[in-house]
């Protein structure tokens, strides 16, 4: 493991560690995306469902996702350790023990599949307890060190949260909610990719396989804007679904279309240009590409609460 300045042994025997600590362990970020999708997948849906048992199922999902925070911090407490980005988690800094870090994963796993399987239906469940599994297992234990396409494969348990959403109020899938899942599906790549061409040196540090350390940031820009070229119009054919309307797709040609044009402009450019401005191309691609997912699905939102007033 890197050195991270910290005697993580004598850290962990002084240092008692908090509530902030834990829910730190939990990746609240992520969690509030995850969190935000399901949500919509949930009110989107065309089958309406009791508040009580919607608010209840997006706390069981919030939960599903925080356990699968906390295990992917107890297997990757090495890779942490070693990446300035991640160093100070609360497993590689010692402030939570990496047992405490399984423990806490293992149960909140099991509490959240099983609770929401009573409170919504198994199928939600179902679903819920296998994006767990696919991010602990699949993802976190296998894919992220053996492939570059980690993040590509991996993308699918960050893409899963609308479709349980959805699943919830209907008890099953459909076109709409695959669509869901395949817009962050699709998004997810060129979203890290992006952060992968101006933090190299990290994933390099770890020995991480990502894109940019495999195949260089030649192949990583052309990688991106193919996907985004994917992306552009999977998130058009989302508008014209049932779920879609007339904001929603104002939303996504106009997003879409700066996303393609800021791949296009990342595929250009080469290093010593890119090293001469300190990637702000890149930077600027991917701070835009966080509001990306956020905007799309709150447009949804609002589409679905013109069509309860009746407006469209």
């Amino acid at each position: 493991m890197a050195d991270t300045g910290v005697d993580s042994g004598t850290f962990a025997g002084e240092y008692e560690a908090g509530f902030g600590d834990y829910f730190a362990l939990l990746k609240p970020r992520v969690m509030s995306l995850v969190v935000f999708t399901a949500m919509v997948g949930l009110l989107v849906a065309p089958v309406g469902v009791h508040p009580m048992i919607g608010f209840a199922s997006i706390l069981f999902i919030a939960l599903g996702a925080g356990a699968s925070g906390a295990l992917n911090m107890w297997w990757d407490a090495d890779i942490d350790a070693a990446m300035r980005r991640t160093a100070k988690r609360p497993v590689p800094s010692g402030r939570v023990e990496a047992g405490e870090a399984l423990a806490i994963g293992v149960a909140l796993s099991v509490l959240a599949t099983v609770m929401l399987a009573l409170a919504a239906n198994w199928v939600a469940a179902g679903l819920l307890g296998f994006t767990i599994f696919f991010y602990a297992v699949i993802y976190t234990m296998w894919l992220k060190r053996w492939t570059p396409q980690n993040i590509v494969i991996g993308g699918a348990a960050g893409a899963f949260p609308p479709m349980i959403g959805w699943a919830v109020a209907t008890g099953g899938v459909s076109l709409e909610s695959a669509l869901m899942f395949a817009l962050i599906f699709m998004w997810t790549p060129p979203h890290f990719w992006a952060l992968a061409l101006f933090m190299k040196s990290d994933y390099d540090d770890a020995g991480v396989p990502m894109l940019t350390v495999t195949h260089g940031r030649k192949v990583t820009r052309t990688h991106i804007l193919a996907y985004t070229a994917l992306l552009a119009p999977l998130a058009v054919w989302l508008g014209l679904t049932s779920i879609g309307g007339p904001v929603y797709l104002v939303v996504a040609i106009a997003m879409n279309a700066w996303f393609v044009k800021g791949a296009i402009e990342i595929w250009r450019r080469d290093e010593v240009r890119a090293e001469a401005d300190k990637y702000r191309t890149e930077k600027a691609f991917f701070r835009f590409s966080l509001w990306y997912l956020f905007l799309h699905f709150g447009a949804l939102l609002v589409d679905a609460t013109l069509r309860m007033g009746g407006v469209i």
